[in-house]
């Protein structure tokens, strides 16, 4: 937590990070919740308050200049946990909770723990504490519609108030305030931020409106209504002119598509309209989606008309096996199909994985090739690959190996496979050239995924940024081998396509993706598409490996991205977020929000710190798709293909 989600964000302070390094934060959090202690969000506490994330909490301590011996306030005590840190570098600290129960819990926690120079009281925090003033610092942990002008006063000559002003709907800004003589103070701004309000004869009222001891003038404009006015309301996702609005985009060379979940059926259909729109009149000729390469090989072969391989056998098997095998997808599949009968191979439109856990079938894949290309290759193949056979079936077990045992050399033999691959690459190519890219892109996911397993178990961003980057080295690898005009549309999820670099994913984690590779290549001829929506069904699993299941999905947050824009009143719509369109609403848009991120996995239960993260829209994404509602993905099971899907679809059911 220090070095990544701190230091590695600019704390610089080292009595604040001997602080954070020194107090238990899951010793301030029930049970429930201590699993997420040291993750970089904000987490509940009960009455309706949250402690801080770690990162706003060194940031805030590190701006007020909390030196040793020194005399601190703070607003909002919480479960205690920011008053412990400070009470490890400051003389004293006085701290004020207006939530009885919690300054009860809070009080606890300083005796267990042994921090005897924090001083507790429950009242109204927006007075301060006039008996123990002045102080060297005051910090607010919640959000005033001004800086309350009895802590102003309460400040020693030198001193620096830390608040946050403003409030959840036109936005709150972090202000640093410095008294610098009895009547005049300096006042510097940190940023955008998000905090509960702060309630008091200075601050809020209990029903939200303002005290009229501390009026500010209200912004003529909330960023619902400028998102109503912004956005371009779709038809029917259904409805044949759904994709004109996405013509747009046409004359891009990547066109990266989103999704908010796994298992939605609007995001599918959506970006399968988008699709066909894409090829048919702006002449895409590849379809690069977050699934495994030799699973979406199968479909690629069954939409250019290729012949089914003779050893063929079932695809999408692995977990979650709804995410590719739906009635969504297949029907995609089908028009493809229609539209690439009777095309030449450089025109037609194909299939493609970007994705990299399918070791075994990777392995078998190029086995397989070289079989009947080059049998001398395949026997010096089928004894480098070796060392991976155990693993072949459960790949993430050899991650576990690797940290114990002598496996080091098997990364040294994939890498050698893919180089003598490539190197033949003239002389197989005569042959087929299709089936090269085949083959060299199944031994590159041997190599990827063999760092990715051993990877993932050294923990923080590298198994990740292996994956993504893999990914994106893929879709450059298809590119290239489609010519200097290829045009490709990408489907994946919003953490992969939204530029990492804007999100808490680069923030917090040091973590790049697809987006982000892309718009570093490719510039402005990458455009980055992003899906979202307030409620509805989803089509998840509890846990990895587990049953999928038809979950409810719950309203979005308040303080979100989507609540925005539930709160537009616009069922579905198009939002162009590229600079010079919209200005005033991307300026509104340009502070930190949560956005949520559902997988294969949904907890509702633990929503805000499983599938919350916070970004900034505008940066993320050049365009923002929404649905208010939606509605689970329908997986292809064998009722369904024995109603209409042709003998030649490749799912094998």
């Amino acid at each position: 937590m220090v070095e990544v989600q701190l230091a590695g964000r600019g704390i610089r302070d080292r009595h604040v990070l001997e602080a954070m390094r020194s107090v238990p934060r899951e010793a301030f959090l029930e049970g429930g919740m201590r699993e997420f202690a040291y993750e970089d969000s904000p987490l509940p506490i009960g009455s309706g308050q949250t402690i801080s994330q770690p990162y706003i909490v060194a940031l805030m301590i590190e701006a007020a200049g909390i030196a040793p011996g020194d005399r601190v306030l703070e607003v909002g005590a919480g479960s205690g946990y920011a008053a412990a840190v400070m009470g490890r570098i400051a003389g004293r600290v006085h701290t004020i909770e207006r939530h009885a129960a919690l300054a009860d819990q809070a009080r606890d926690r300083f005796k267990r723990l042994g921090y005897d120079n924090i001083e507790l009281r429950v009242g109204d925090g927006s007075l301060g504490w006039p008996d123990a003033a002045p102080f060297d610092a005051i910090l607010v942990a919640a959000a005033a519609p001004e800086a309350p002008q009895a802590l102003r006063e309460q400040l020693a000559i030198g001193g620096r108030l830390v608040v946050p002003v403003g409030d959840d709907e036109h936005g709150q800004r972090l202000r640093r305030i410095t008294r610098t003589a009895e009547d005049r103070y300096e006042q510097d701004d940190l940023g955008g931020v998000r905090f509960v309000p702060l309630v008091g004869r200075q601050g809020w009222l209990e029903d939200g409106r303002q005290s009229a001891s501390n009026h500010v003038p209200a912004r003529s404009r909330s960023v619902p209504e400028l998102v109503a006015d912004a956005a371009e309301p779709l038809p029917d996702v259904d409805d044949p002119g759904f994709a004109s609005a996405f013509d747009r985009f046409g004359d891009f060379r990547v066109v990266l598509l989103g999704e908010a979940s796994h298992g939605t059926s609007e995001f599918y259909r959506a970006r399968a309209a988008i699709t066909r729109r894409l090829v048919e009149r702006h002449g895409f000729t590849i379809i690069a989606v977050e699934a495994d390469w030799p699973d979406a090989a199968a479909i690629n072969r069954y939409v250019r008309h290729l012949p089914r391989r003779a050893d063929a056998r079932p695809v999408f098997q692995r977990f979650p096996t709804w995410m590719w095998r739906n009635v969504e997808v297949a029907e995609l599949a089908v028009w493809l199909r229609r539209h690439n009968e009777g095309l030449g191979g450089a025109r037609q439109a194909g299939f493609y994985g970007l994705d990299m856990y399918s070791l075994g079938s990777s392995i078998a894949a190029v086995l397989e090739y070289l079989d009947r290309v080059d049998p001398e290759a395949a026997a010096v193949a089928r004894e480098r690959y070796g060392c991976l056979t155990p693993w072949q079936k459960d790949p993430a077990t050899y991650g576990r190996a690797v940290l114990s045992r002598g496996y080091g050399k098997c990364e040294r033999d994939v890498v050698r496979q893919l180089h003598d691959l490539l190197a033949s690459e003239l002389e197989y190519a005569a042959g087929d050239g299709a089936e090269f890219l085949d083959a060299a892109q199944n031994a590159r996911l041997v190599a990827s995924a063999e760092r990715y397993y051993r990877t993932m178990y050294y923990g923080g961003s590298q198994s990740w940024n292996l994956r993504d980057t893999h990914m994106f080295e893929t879709l450059g690898n298809l590119l290239e081998a489609h010519g200097p005009d290829a045009k490709a549309v990408v489907w994946a999820h919003n953490s992969h396509i939204g530029d990492a670099r804007h999100t808490e994913m680069g923030w917090s984690r040091g973590e790049l993706n697809i987006g982000q590779l892309c718009r570093e290549r490719f510039g402005g001829q990458a455009v980055l598409v992003g899906f979202g929506t307030h409620t509805g069904t989803v089509a998840a699993a509890t846990d990895w490996d587990g049953e999928m299941e038809i979950k409810k999905v719950r309203p979005s947050r308040r303080d979100s991205v989507e609540r925005l824009c539930h709160d537009s009143g616009v069922a579905r719509f198009l939002l162009d977020l590229r600079e010079g369109r919209r200005e005033a609403l991307r300026k509104r848009l340009m502070e930190p929000r949560l956005e949520r991120f559902i997988g294969v996995i949904y907890r509702p239960e633990t929503e805000l710190q499983s599938h919350y993260a916070e970004v900034v829209l505008p940066e993320q994404f050049d365009a923002w798709t929404w649905f208010d509602e939606t509605t689970a993905v329908s997986p292809l099971t064998p009722e369904r293909h024995g109603s209409g899907m042709p003998e030649t679809w490749p799912f094998g059911l």
